[in-house]
């Protein structure tokens, strides 16, 4: 499968907060550094975060601005610019933790550069803010609690050991985990393969002991074999089919959106597919996911 990024390589951290001050240009490159900082994606989150001091803009659109120019900044002193959101509950809770003081910035760089976090950062290559880039900032927290929650359950086998950043995940150390997220890698590639060229939507969920582990992904197939997702949906689909996998458990898979492509003469088909497991193997099944009404997938066993 191909991906929209590099796994990065490891560095140094430095870690910046947007508002607070400009980065200063040095006539050495710091380009084995790696420069992190948290991101507000809300004006409601703007407004909570605003009695730490985590930002000295006016109101959450001047703090985007602020961002985005902090950022462009760092693009050019640092080799690695990574980024996730800034989560004012998160926060507060692990100042709790931690009994740290919130407006204190030593707080802010421990929240930010916790390591049981990491799976949260994702690359930061010049996209718009406001654009798909905040959205996965969202995205990407809900995934990494997902991710604690699925190395929890597999005892540390997970995450732990691996190199911190985005696509950890993929470095799975446990050799019988690693086997299961393997696995879980193989059967999603199966089911984009059986799908063919397409625009489509995926859905999974397994049910793990502390509630139901989820993944979502949306998938371009082109016609040439090329599957272009985001990197953090990938290692998180393989991660909750992994869980499944490794310890048994029940779940349910859905793969929608519209078939086809230029070659096909422009000829597009709405599809809705699904698959289920008692714990054991994958298959066929017609079921409902939330709102999602799908008919029995094909075979994966006939896809190579």
């Amino acid at each position: 499968m191909s991906r929209n990024s590099h796994t990065p390589r490891i560095f140094r951290c430095t870690v910046g907060v947007p508002g607070q001050g400009r980065i200063q240009q040095q006539s050495r490159r710091r380009a084995e550094q790696a420069f992190v900082t948290g991101i507000l994606t809300s004006h409601v989150d703007f407004e909570h975060a605003r009695p730490w001091g985590v930002t000295d803009a006016a109101d959450f659109d001047s703090y985007l601005l602020d961002t985005a120019v902090l950022l462009g900044e760092a693009q050019q002193a640092y080799g690695s610019v990574r980024a996730r959101m800034f989560h004012p509950g998160d926060f507060a809770d692990f100042c709790l933790l931690h009994h740290l003081d919130p407006a204190a910035p030593a707080a802010r760089e421990r929240y930010l550069l916790n390591p049981a976090l990491r799976t949260q950062l994702l690359p930061y290559q010049g996209e718009e803010l406001s654009g798909d880039f905040i959205p996965r900032l969202v995205r990407a927290r809900e995934s990494g609690l997902t991710m604690c929650h699925v190395d929890l359950l597999l005892g540390g086998g997970l995450l732990a050991g691996a190199g911190g950043g985005q696509g950890a995940a993929r470095e799975v150390p446990d050799a019988r985990v690693r086997s299961a997220f393997q696995r879980g890698g193989e059967l999603f590639r199966r089911m984009l393969v059986g799908a063919g060229c397409g625009a489509y939507e995926f859905r999974c969920a397994v049910e793990a002991p502390g509630g139901r582990l989820t993944a979502d992904a949306r998938i371009l197939h082109w016609e040439d074999g090329a599957v272009r997702l985001n990197d953090e949906d990938l290692d998180l689909v393989c991660a909750v089919f992994c869980a499944g996998l490794a310890l048994e458990l029940p779940g349910v898979a859905v793969l929608r959106g519209s078939q086809g492509g230029a070659g096909s003469c422009g000829e597009y088909r709405q599809v809705a597919w699904a698959w289920q497991s008692t714990g054991f193997d994958w298959a066929p099944a017609s079921l409902n996911l939330g709102e999602i009404a799908a008919r029995p997938g094909f075979g994966l066993g006939s896809v190579c």
